[in-house]
């Protein structure tokens, strides 16, 4: 259901020494996690030039009680699907309450595998990231650096094309189909879904029975508009936006899984943040369970709030209601991760080519995110056998 902003902003200069030490760590570890199995088959590694263009946001005020860290910086995008933190990370959001004296420092992001590159180098804590770019990190690493905490957000993707050109499945060999990014997870949904239906298309190149373009979000209307694409696989409100300039959906995504839920964003947190500052994270974790009841039982204020966030955000612009309703009514703000659905996108990976196979096996740590639902007197939530300890 909802929608996404940021404040402007800017990074507080300073940094404390075990930041700066954990930063230059990683980052000396970099060059020997790129050698990883990922790494050779370049699995959502390429990003676009707008995707390395990320923007800082805001260090909100805060007040309250200190928690264990006097900062903790949070990494997000602005978009519809990552509302939670949008809207939970204002001012006067939830989840900047919940962290009392604790400052929320953020930093706006284009693309997931920008949000772990900035994990593993220390220069963020905590991000909201889709499954994909979760799972790159957590191969890339060997499984040390993140574990997933929480969910956040459910569907919201679609295959949008033009009806002059497509008409159904079988009318897709030969024509250009857009994805945001290589391996990202609406490019993984479009190349799993090509191989379902019998196209070959190389995973690395995009090229095959189906052209796959890797093009960012933010330029995909204008090829769209120019002729230079048949189709996308977006995530909202960008299929939406496709969608009010004569796209019609062929496929969406929330129809090929059981139940219509698969996850597409989740919330992350370094592993040596956690460790040191398990009270910050479980904070944030709170502040996005009470953020997203917040949005499910607000819908319609919600959106609007939304909408005016999104046009303060640098380079903003508020979307028109005939993308924005449709967009917002096409995502479900969900605290559970719906780690089976996770678990079906690293084969769907794996099968696609673009990732060797790889052991999940301690990815979750949901033991906060259900201590907060159990204070809630709301059940717990699985982690399909893939937490720490299983």
């Amino acid at each position: 259901m909802t929608a996404a902003f940021t404040s402007s902003a800017r990074r507080s200069p300073g940094r404390s020494p075990r930041r700066a030490g954990r930063r230059r760590l990683l980052a000396a570890a970099a060059p020997l996690l790129l050698l990883g199995t990922l790494a050779a088959c370049g699995y959502g590694s390429d990003a676009e030039a707008d995707d390395e263009e990320n923007s800082p946001a805001a260090s909100g005020s805060s007040s309250g009680e200190q928690l264990s860290a006097d900062s903790v910086s949070i990494g997000y995008f602005a978009n519809l699907t990552h509302a939670t933190a949008v809207i939970g990370l204002e001012d006067d959001g939830l989840i900047r309450q919940s962290l009392g004296g604790t400052e929320a420092e953020t930093q706006i992001f284009n693309a997931g595998p920008s949000a772990i590159e900035a994990l593993n180098a220390g220069d963020i804590d905590v991000a909201f990231v889709g499954p994909n770019p979760a799972i790159n990190g957590w191969s890339q690493s060997g499984g040390q650096s993140l574990r997933i905490v929480s969910g956040a957000a459910s569907g919201g993707a679609s295959l949008v094309v033009d009806p002059d050109a497509i008409h159904d499945t079988g009318d897709l060999a030969g024509k250009r189909i857009a994805t945001p990014q290589l391996g990202n997870t609406q490019d993984v949904a479009l190349l799993s879904y090509l191989a379902d239906q019998g196209y070959e298309v190389d995973p690395q190149s995009g090229s095959g029975d189906v052209s796959v373009l890797r093009i960012a979000n933010s330029e995909v209307l204008a090829a769209f508009e120019g002729g230079d694409i048949d189709g996308a696989w977006l995530p909202e409100p960008y299929a939406s936006t496709l969608i009010s300039h004569g796209a019609q959906t062929l496929v969406d995504e929330a129809d090929l899984w059981d139940g219509g839920q698969f996850v597409v964003t989740q919330v992350i947190a370094s592993q040596d943040f956690l460790a040191e500052h398990e009270d910050v994270v479980e904070a944030i974790v709170r502040g996005v369970v009470q953020t997203n009841a917040w949005i499910n039982e607000n819908p319609d204020e919600a959106k609007t709030h939304f909408n005016a966030a999104l046009g303060r955000l640098p380079g903003g612009k508020e979307l028109d209601p005939e993308v924005l309703d449709p967009a917002f009514d096409h995502v479900e703000f969900t605290d559970d991760p719906l780690a089976p659905t996770l678990q079906q996108g690293a084969q769907n990976a794996i099968d696609a080519g673009l990732l060797d196979d790889t052991d999940l096996s301690g990815i979750y740590d949901l033991s906060i995110l259900n201590r907060v639902l159990a204070e809630e007197g709301r059940p717990e939530v699985d982690d399909a056998g893939l937490g720490v300890g299983d």
